[in-house]
């Protein structure tokens, strides 16, 4: 249209005539026919700036500027009105809502104060998430409602410190030998701590390291680390925690323990089992000499009865001969009883009395049952026995004492016989009615 007003004053200008014969004029942008001359017949067109069309009017209920995450600070008020689309008489509600937030009911308006009061008291909890439920409908028309939901969450502007925090008590009382193991934990605050470095009064050996929080110190005192110029065999070790935020903010744990002077228990099981197998050495060998004493008495017994018994017959067959009647027997008679009485020295000189070896025989036999009375009596009676020290020590001394009683006592052993051997023949019925005590 404005195309076309222009053409015309542009041509009224310049006095533009148009001729009898002219062809069809086609003229844009116009909807209404124009006749320029009678004879002409102009072309119609319609306007191609499309017409403005109404928009059809929003019916749903909206709400238009919803927060869906909100943060407030401790001692901050929050002032919040939510807008809907639509006016009329609604009901707004909240659901899920922290102690001491209100709305109104009438036009959704929420009001509410983090007093520092109710973090104090428990009732509300710092970078906690609180999923809030806020709803609007209309009373009349029950289906034209809104629920939807933003969340609110406090943060505190103060500046906490960490700290460090141990698994265990300030004093710890362990033995040597024992492990001490316990969590180095953190107490977060506004800045959580990086780094934990410890140190001790006294240098420790195999510790496992402590960089940050969460880890395991662990450490076992050997058995010689309480000295024997330690008072009271005990030791003190004062072990600090030093842990550091990023900027350089410290905080200090202190643990002392007390480590107590105790038995290495492997190395003393280990010391008494080898007194157990001297000792029963000890023993083999003197039912060896007990079993060569008690042989050579019983072959000086058997040569000395071989003797009396010859001397013996002797003598009765001489003192029969003397009653007989011939002269010759008679003579033969008086002889015998003479020849009897010399086979006594005879005897004494061939095989002479073994009381000697005889006493030695029951001493050692006395000296072995004594011996293993001690094993029985000093035998482990647990698995970690407490007084092991002192049955070893007691095992020492007796086997000392025996050894300077039996130093004239030759000892050996015969690689022919097996200790099942010895055992059998000192405690045969035979060796034992021999050398029973008699009252």
């Amino acid at each position: 249209m404005f195309k076309f007003l222009a053409l015309l004053i542009v041509c009224g200008i310049s006095n533009c005539l148009f001729a009898n014969n002219t062809e069809n004029i086609q003229l844009h942008h116009t909807t209404n026919p124009v006749n320029l001359k009678s004879d002409t017949v102009p072309l119609i067109t319609h306007d191609t700036i499309p017409e403005i069309v109404a928009l059809p009017v929003d019916t749903l209920l909206r709400m238009s500027n919803l927060s869906p995450y909100i943060t407030l600070a401790a001692d901050s008020i929050l002032h919040y009105q939510p807008i809907i689309n639509k006016q009329g008489n609604y009901f707004w509600y909240l659901r899920n809502a922290p102690i001491g937030m209100q709305i109104n009911k009438d036009d959704g308006r929420i009001t509410f104060k983090a007093s520092k009061s109710f973090f104090l008291s428990g009732k509300l909890k710092y970078d906690y998430e609180y999923k809030i439920v806020l709803g609007v409908n209309k009373p009349d028309h029950p289906t034209e409602k809104i629920d939807t939901s933003f969340v609110l969450m406090f943060y505190n502007t103060e500046i906490i410190p960490s700290k460090l925090k141990l698994s265990v008590s300030p004093v710890v009382t362990i033995e040597e030998g024992d492990t001490l193991n316990f969590k180095v934990q953190c107490e977060a605050g506004s800045f959580p701590i990086e780094n934990i470095t410890y140190y001790s009064n006294v240098p420790l050996k195999n510790v496992t390291p402590v960089r940050h929080c969460d880890d395991d110190f662990s450490w076992s005192p050997g058995f010689d680390f309480v000295k024997d110029a330690d008072s009271g065999k005990v030791k003190i070790v004062l072990i600090n925690f030093v842990g550091a935020t990023r900027f350089q903010s410290r905080d200090t744990a202190l643990v002392k323990v007390i480590i107590k002077d105790a038995l290495n228990y492997p190395l003393a099981l280990q010391a008494y089992q080898t007194q157990v197998k001297v000792l029963n050495r000890y023993i083999l060998e003197l039912k060896y000499s007990f079993l060569q004493l008690d042989k050579s008495i019983k072959k000086v017994k058997d040569t000395r009865t071989v003797f009396d018994i010859t001397a013996s017959s002797t003598t009765l067959s001489g003192t029969i001969m003397s009653t007989s009647v011939s002269e010759s027997s008679k003579q033969l008679g008086k002889i015998l009883p003479s020849v009897g009485i010399s086979l006594v020295p005879v005897k004494e000189a061939v095989s002479p009395q073994r009381v000697y070896d005889q006493n030695q025989a029951s001493m050692v036999r006395t000296s072995i049952k004594r011996l293993e009375y001690r094993l029985a009596d000093n035998s482990l009676i647990a698995e970690r026995d407490p007084a092991i020290v002192q049955k070893t020590n007691q095992l020492k001394d007796e086997l000392k004492q025996i050894q300077l009683q039996l130093i004239d006592v030759p000892l050996g052993l015969n690689n022919n016989m097996t200790e099942e051997d010895l055992n059998k023949y000192f405690n045969s019925p035979k060796v034992l009615k021999k050398y029973r005590l008699k009252h």
